[in-house]
């Protein structure tokens, strides 16, 4: 009987390892064919980063009223929303008012030459958050692109009628102090340094 059944219990283990083998190789092939495909596409054949160019150039008339400094001024919610830890439930859509000194102190300084700065947290003390970013921009049919770290980004501008605010908004999700998440449409407003 011992006779008998080892064949088969060798037999069993056999088959066993012979399709663990296939399914490892496979496996390994899959992700060899994966890992080749991630390197393809993440590369180029130089070997560098594919950054968009930097703007350059003279301005044109549309963008002169953007050279200057810009101080955020207004952040407005399409609803309300509690930010603040004071233990009252007090939401508004007025989310600039719940902001701290530092996260109000925000601040875009566009200069001639196409070299933007944005800064948080520069003037206000004792700011654990400081965001410094540098790089150019352009500005076409009220459209705000700005290249940094590597990045395109493109933003909707309204300007006010003399020129002396623009404002973007776009839809966030915001977390309340009470930890619920809430979808909604926010406005940044930045106001000109005389």
């Amino acid at each position: 009987m011992y006779g008998y059944t080892q064949p088969i219990f060798k037999l069993v283990i056999s088959s066993i390892n012979k399709q663990s083998k296939k399914m490892k190789k496979k496996f390994l092939n899959v992700l060899s064919v994966l890992m080749v495909g991630i390197m393809l596409l993440s590369c180029n054949s130089d070997g560098e980063t594919n950054c968009p160019a930097n703007f350059s150039g003279a301005l044109i008339t549309e963008e002169e009223p953007l050279v200057g400094e810009w101080v955020l001024s207004g952040v407005l919610s399409a609803k309300e929303i509690d930010l603040t830890d004071d233990d009252t439930d007090n939401p508004s859509k007025d989310i600039f008012v719940q902001y701290s000194d530092c996260e109000k102190d925000v601040v875009y300084i566009f200069k001639t030459d196409r070299s933007y700065t944005y800064e948080l947290g520069r003037n206000a003390e004792d700011c654990d958050y400081t965001i410094p970013s540098k790089g150019t921009w352009q500005l076409r049919t009220n459209n705000l692109s700005l290249v940094t770290s590597c990045q395109l980004y493109i933003t909707a501008l309204e300007f006010n009628e003399d020129e002396t605010e623009f404002s973007y908004s776009n839809v966030y999700n915001i977390t309340e102090v009470d930890g619920s998440i809430v979808q909604t449409n926010i406005e940044f407003t930045y106001a000109l340094v005389p």
